[in-house]
Parts: C-alpha cells; structure tokens; sequence
C-alpha cells in the first residue's frame, strides 16, 4: 500500500521489482435446480388422485401421492415399481397421506 493516506485503495498499486506471482480468485455463483423432495420419487411409481394429475399437467403445480411425496408428475410411471407404501394405502392397509380422505 502506498505511505499516502489519501490515496485510493482500488487503484493499483506498485509492484516491487523482480519476479512475482499473484493468484486470483474468481467468485461465482452456482445455482442448482432441484426436485422438491428429493429421494424415492425417483425410483418409484405413486398413486395420486387422477384428477391432481390432470390439474398438474395444466398448472405445472407439484401433486401429493398417497404415501405424502410431493413432486410434480413428468416420467413414464410404467418405467418404475410401485411405491410400496402408496400400495398398502390404496389397498386399504393404511390410511392415506396426501390430506384428503
């Protein structure tokens, strides 16, 4: 830094004489886009009401399945294995969990 107390410390300063090396570091922002649940919808097939499929292929607005997972709807469901707890609620074993009875 310079002795003179007025001057501007974004201008650049001197350099000593002789050989040097200065390392940079450049700041950058990553976004990353990312499935509201991440996890087992990946891997499975759930059961949702028809009609929530229908309102989220208009709305693009994210469907609850009937074991609780909230995603929104875009594979091909018969690529995947039933969600095995969206089975036992639809087969009546357990109550559902998308908060509608």
């Amino acid at each position: 830094m310079s002795d003179n107390p007025l001057s501007d410390p974004y201008e650049p300063q001197a350099q000593p004489s002789g050989p040097s090396t200065s390392t940079s570091v450049l700041e950058r922002e990553q976004v990353e886009e990312q499935v509201q649940e991440p996890g087992d919808h990946e891997r499975f097939s759930h059961y949702v009401r028809k009609e929530k499929i229908l309102e989220s292929a208009l709305s693009g607005e994210p469907v609850v399945a009937l074991c609780g997972k909230v995603w929104v709807p875009g594979r091909d469901p018969q690529k995947f294995p039933v969600c095995p707890v969206c089975k036992e609620i639809y087969e009546g074993l357990r109550a559902p969990q998308d908060g509608e009875d």
